[in-house]
């Protein structure tokens, strides 16, 4: 029996995979492996990833009698058998959890790269003292003594045609399930005969954790001529199914100049039925996701701006209606250059076939109601990730596995199929306003910090591309692993970096070339968490969403804006009205907040001045584009807003 289905396996290779042109070692593995299953529905791989045969499961909403559960589990050289996930079976679809809690997020250290083009980043004989090679061999022979998954996709958009393909274990079937889930899938039958190889190929292989890597999230970048290979050595899909995919995407950006940029985008209706635009980047926690998220009221319908963290005074506003909003992208959204038109304005395509949304913040029944609505009721099987879950109950997004008792996971995800996400624009869209995001600590002078930024910052394109330089991580974000340190840390490159192969000027000249193009993109610099001494979440963030609408553009006559006192700050407008109320100065005017003055401001920007300074040297390497040089050199002599300006001399101003 074992016999005719490797027969039957490689007949199906061979008449159905042939035509693709893999490259000979892919070929070797997939003939070699004693069975191959391609999916040709998302209910195949929901099916195998509990282990079961296609169509033996009864995925409708609400079956209360299927309590399935299954164990990924490999053999491990001198470990034995390892349960790698659990796999339960809930009413609305899947829960995805690892026993191991330092799998259950992303390790910012998981990314080493295995070949020996040019790379700013740790390579695979710097940190293990051996070359790839070998280990790469090694996992290539395991899955040829493997049952597997093949899932063909398109990395980014449909219509770039970059081919990839993803190689999983069978026993790890619900990876390859998150992976359709995020990134698409082709169907077996509707494989093109012109799918090509110009994405790359993901390998997972799960035991080298404990063989290779001392246990350790490790995922290996091994970049061809034509594409890139990863190779996957753990089942969390955050560094290998979404960030790796990405990988793949700035690789062929680097290659045909163009980049796919970290943000989130939305189209914002007025009441008023006019339209903006909004495109927000920024580090983890910088706001991204909040971009397109509905805005939050208090029980009687006001808006709290905010609650001094000092005194408890408490500042509001009265919105009426709010803006209507049609979610674009949520994490990653492609500029490739057959969607630039000539309008001059940035225009964006999601890379993204579903969403990796955290629910760490949804801890009580109602916090989020659409997103919990959408997820306890679906129209399709959902994938959890890091959810308690009973078999055969009901995954709620407020029940959170956890990593010790009394310590709940604090990256609790849910995998959102674009197509469920409410009024989704599909296609290319024009970009109106650029926005970075960044989250700052309460700064008063008991605590003389980094929090300085007002409500909202209008800046030049110069200044706008060195913010997109240093992408600080700012306060309290979910992702720093190192310490309690209240020093700011930087993301990197494009808040991108953590994701990049290559070299950080390659991508800080695709950035710059990226602004010059588009010219009728402003430019704007929103904080979150804290202004100054006021906790302010994401209000900030919602009401210059809702300002930036209404206006219609980020441009402003000269007399409606004040140069912030750090240069570095651009522009901030004398005034925001929103339907009539003015929002309070104390929001725009931090230096003249009571807790602060202009010396704790001033303490605040030295903060800001050191850290670009540290972190725009290393960007004055040979191959830097020359007005880059010119603005960074800017920069560190002390430029003020109109130097600024004149290196880019965008119109950002509305002509009188």
């Amino acid at each position: 029996m074992t016999q005719l289905i490797a027969e039957t396996a490689l007949l199906n290779f061979q008449t159905e995979w042939s035509r693709l042109n893999l490259p000979p070692h892919v070929i070797e593995v997939l003939s070699g492996a004693p069975s191959i299953q391609v999916p040709e529905s998302r209910a195949d791989l929901l099916d195998w990833a509990l282990g079961r045969t296609s169509g033996t499961t009864d995925w409708r909403l609400g079956n209360r009698d299927d309590h399935g559960v299954y164990e990924s589990i490999f053999q491990v050289p001198g470990n034995g058998r390892i349960t790698e996930a659990v796999i339960t079976k809930a009413r609305n679809g899947l829960a995805i959890n690892f026993p191991d809690p330092s799998m259950r997020r992303r390790d910012p250290d998981a990314m080493v790269i295995g070949d020996n083009l040019p790379t700013d980043k740790p390579t695979y004989q710097e940190r293990f003292g051996v070359p790839f090679a070998q280990t790469r061999q090694a996992t290539l022979d395991w899955l040829k003594t493997q049952e597997l998954v093949v899932v063909p996709f398109y990395a980014g958009p449909d219509k770039l045609g970059y081919g990839a393909l993803a190689i999983v274990p069978r026993a790890a079937a619900f990876f390859a399930a998150a992976l359709a889930d995020l990134q698409g899938m082709i169907p077996k039958s509707q494989t093109p005969d012109n799918f090509r190889l110009s994405g790359g190929v993901l390998f997972v292989a799960p035991p080298f954790r404990h063989t290779h890597f001392s246990g350790k999230q490790v995922v290996v970048h091994d970049r061809q001529e034509t594409h890139q290979e990863i190779f996957a050595y753990n089942l969390y899909p955050g560094p290998s199914a979404k960030k790796g995919v990405y990988s793949m995407l700035l690789d062929i950006g680097e290659r045909e100049g163009w980049t796919t940029n970290h943000c989130a985008a939305v189209a914002v209706v007025t009441p008023y039925e006019n339209r903006t635009v909004i495109m927000h980047e920024g580090a983890s926690g910088g706001g991204k996701s909040e971009m397109t998220e509905h805005i939050h009221r208090m029980e009687d319908g006001r808006l709290l701006l905010g609650r001094n963290v000092l005194t408890n005074e408490e500042r509001t506003l009265n919105l009426p209606e709010a803006c209507h909003l049609l979610p674009i992208a949520d994490d990653m959204a492609c500029a490739h250059p057959s969607l630039q038109g000539r309008s001059g304005r940035l225009t964006l395509a999601d890379a993204e076939a579903g969403w990796f949304v955290r629910v760490d913040h949804i801890k009580a029944y109602g916090t989020a109601p659409n997103l919990e609505r959408a997820c306890i009721e679906p129209p399709q099987p959902l994938i959890f990730l890091n959810h308690y879950i009973v078999p055969g109950g009901t995954c709620l997004t407020w029940e959170h596995i956890e990593d010790a008792p009394g310590k709940p996971c604090p990256n609790p995800r849910v995998v959102l199929p674009r197509n469920m996400v409410e009024d989704v624009l599909t296609g290319p869209r024009q970009v109106d306003v650029r926005s970075f995001g960044v989250r700052c600590p309460a700064t008063h002078r008991e605590s003389q910090l980094y929090g300085i930024l007002a409500m909202l910052h209008i800046l030049p394109p110069s200044l706008a591309w060195l913010w997109r330089l240093v992408a600080p991580r700012g306060h309290a974000n979910p992702s720093i692993q190192s310490s309690k340190s209240k020093e700011m840390q930087s993301e990197g490159v494009g808040s991108y970096w953590a994701f990049a192969t290559g070299r950080r000027v390659d991508q800080a000249n695709l950035l710059l070339n990226q602004i010059v193009d588009t010219p009728e993109t402003r430019h704007v610099l929103i904080p979150n968490q804290h202004i100054g001494a006021w906790k302010v979440g994401f209000m900030a963030e919602w009401i210059a969403r809702e300002y930036l609408a209404r206006r219609g553009s980020a441009r402003f006559g000269r007399e409606q804006l004040d140069e912030a006192r750090l240069p570095l700050l651009g522009y901030i407008p004398k005034q925001i009205r929103i339907e009539g109320s003015l929002i309070p100065r104390v929001f725009l005017k931090v230096e003249e907040q009571i807790q602060g003055g202009q010396d704790v401001y001033d303490e605040g920007a030295r903060k800001w001045q050191e850290f670009f300074a540290r972190e725009l040297k290393q960007f004055l390497v040979p191959d830097l584009d020359p007005l880059g040089r010119k603005i960074i050199e800017a920069c560190l002599d002390g430029a003020h807003q109109e130097d600024y300006w004149k290196l880019i001399p965008h119109a950002m101003f509305r002509e009188e």
